[in-house]
């Protein structure tokens, strides 16, 4: 069958052409054809969702690990930016403390 031509096109030309045996034959063709086109455009469709599940899994997994490294560094930053501030303190205490002695 051409893409042009329908299932019922050929059956009617194979009925015409051979009679009530062929058109059956051709009409049980069609019938068999288009439904493993069906079946196959389903299997594709089932394993484009799997690839897309496993290809969003693994994005997913990528993110929460780079948000993890994030947290760690931002955390680390915090750490530092505190030890900064109880040093300061630390030393303003000192000097004021200095200051009052003197």
């Amino acid at each position: 069958m051409t893409e042009q031509t329908t299932i019922l096109q050929e059956v009617g030309q194979a009925f015409r052409d051979h009679g009530l045996t062929s058109a059956i034959t051709a009409l049980i063709g069609g019938t068999v054809a288009l439904l493993a086109s069906v079946t196959r455009k389903a299997f594709t469709n089932d394993a484009m969702l799997a690839r897309l599940d496993r290809e969003l899994l693994a994005e997913r997994t990528r993110v929460d690990r780079q948000r993890a490294e994030d947290r760690e560094t931002e955390a680390d930053r915090l750490e530092r930016i505190e030890a900064d501030i109880r040093a300061m303190r630390d030393l303003m205490f000192e000097a004021f403390q200095r200051g009052r002695t003197d």
